[in-house]
């Protein structure tokens, strides 16, 4: 092992021991663990600093990247990501860090009561004073036209509001008619979706799906969490999190299989690539595999939603589920269950809503953190914004903030720019899927008895095993021939809700 292996395996047991703590607190922790965790974290986190921007780290780096064409490829890539962490975070001030790691820890707790209580203004100070940390971090890391370009960039390198502008205004055109088009259509039946389901009886089904899709528990497990999430702390152990609600089915269950998407790319990283700089984001001092957040988001998206959401998936193990809750679903055939966990209905909740209306989701959180990072906007003005854009947008009344802009777990952990992965990866779940698709000529065949390895394996191939080896775009580049390009998604979300509510090539196209 050399010097610059070395001291990356260090740096990287210290990125895993943060998501350890991270894990614990959002699963396991009680509430007064909250006030020492946090300086736990905020220790670890500025060990972790000073291991990057270690002189003696940065001289292996270079070394390595020196090494020209006699080096390893691999190890080359790793060299010149640490060089450019270290002076990317040279810029950030250090007791910048570690003001976000304290309150990271500080706010999540308080989002946690406030949501719970309905009470934004139990939150709102810690969010003012994060949104004014991440506005002190775009201006450290430097941007040219706007502040939130920075933090776009930390998350899906080359991300700016100059390009997601013109795909945002792609979808929407595409999507606000096809979502019109389908109110004109009777409602399927949905009302079997809020009977009682219980909790328990959830997770064994949620969880057999996951392992059906590959999820390998002896390298994880499945737990309980305010907000569902996935974390690693090395592939041999990669945990995923949902969160139960025993009078809507859908909840836990695509959660979970949303989840299993972010566990199957992290538990197909090569072994190689362990305790490694390209299993460490080491700008957000976090341990994650994936070339970037939307890379990642296009496998959760991709295994939820073009998996399993698909009418194959259902005609096949719809009977399991009807075994597993008899009582609930013994009025209900296949039929209708594939159309009711596909219907399209404007949603208050991000994480529950249609795949066609999803995406006005992550528009409106896009919108609200740009003119937040701008200071075109206040925290307090916040839950109005919100609930303005909701009701422009979806036609929905918000009654509570719990049910508004206190949703998602995000903006508690500093996430900001991290919202515009989610429709990037629904982008890059389509480009992958049709890859595939050309590749593997019997996919469709494959995924109708159940066997998914064809698929995990190509994609294990073609991303997983790569970790953070290759940005997005060369990702994109090898596996499609190309870059981001809504193409495919829209032709898909076409076709599905055209046959779904039977729709003509007019009026899906109107």
């Amino acid at each position: 092992m050399s010097d610059f292996q070395r001291r990356s395996a260090e740096l990287n047991d210290l990125l895993c021991v943060l998501n350890v703590l991270t894990w614990d607190a959002r699963t396991q922790m009680p509430a007064g663990g909250g006030p020492a965790r946090a300086q736990q974290m905020a220790t670890i986190s500025a060990l972790a600093r000073e291991r990057l921007l270690d002189p003696a780290f940065e001289r292996a780096a270079a070394e390595v990247q020196e090494a020209g064409m006699q080096g390893d490829e691999v190890q080359r890539r790793a060299a010149a990501q640490a060089l450019e962490a270290i002076a990317a975070m040279r810029r950030v001030p250090a007791e910048l860090t570690h003001e976000l790691a304290l309150l990271k820890s500080e706010a999540q707790e308080l989002w946690i009561e406030a949501r719970r209580t309905n009470d934004f203004a139990l939150f709102a100070p810690a969010l003012t004073r994060m949104v004014e940390l991440n506005r002190r971090l775009a201006d450290a890391l430097g941007y040219e036209d706007h502040p939130y370009d920075a933090l776009l960039g930390t998350y899906e390198p080359g991300v700016t509001v100059a390009t997601l502008t013109p795909l945002f205004e792609r979808l929407r055109a595409h999507h606000v008619p096809l979502v019109q088009a389908t109110k004109d259509r009777p409602p399927p039946r949905s009302d079997f979706l809020y009977r009682h389901y219980p909790a328990e009886a959830q997770k064994r089904f949620s969880l057999t799906m996951a392992e059906q899709f590959g999820y390998d528990v002896g390298r994880g497990r499945l737990d309980e969490s305010a907000h569902p999430f996935e974390i690693s702390f090395t592939r041999g152990d990669v945990r995923i999190t949902t969160r139960f609600q025993e009078t809507f089915l859908p909840a836990a269950l695509f959660g979970t299989l949303h989840e299993t998407g972010h566990a199957l790319y992290e538990q197909g990283v090569r072994p190689e690539l362990s305790r490694s700089v390209l299993t460490s984001d080491l700008l957000g001092l976090y341990a994650v595999g994936g070339a970037s957040y939307g890379t990642h988001e296009s496998q959760s998206r991709l295994w939820e939603n073009r998996i399993g959401r698909a009418r194959a998936f259902w005609d096949l193990h719809y009977p399991l589920l009807q075994d597993t809750f008899p009582e609930q679903l013994g009025d209900v055939s296949t039929g209708e269950f594939h159309r009711a966990v596909n219907r399209v209905q404007p949603s208050l909740i991000r994480v529950e809503a249609d795949e066609l209306t999803y995406d006005l989701h992550i528009m409106l959180r896009v919108d609200l953190e740009r003119a937040l990072m701008a200071g075109e906007l206040a925290v307090q003005d916040l839950p109005e914004a919100w609930n303005a854009r909701i009701e422009a947008d979806l036609g929905l009344v918000v009654p509570s903030d719990a049910q508004g802009v206190l949703q998602d777990i995000h903006w508690s952990s500093g996430m900001f720019g991290s919202f515009p992965t989610y429709t990037i990866g629904n982008v890059m779940a389509s480009q992958f899927y049709e890859a595939a698709h050309a590749a593997l000529p019997d996919l469709e065949g494959s995924l109708a008895r159940g066997d998914y390895a064809p698929l995990r394996g190509w994609l294990t191939k073609q991303i997983y095993q790569h970790g953070r080896t290759y940005s997005p775009h060369e990702l994109l580049t090898r596996t499609t021939g190309g870059g981001l390009d809504p193409a495919p998604y829209l032709k898909y979300l076409t076709g599905k809700y055209s046959e779904l509510y039977g729709l003509s090539p007019q009026e899906a196209h109107a």
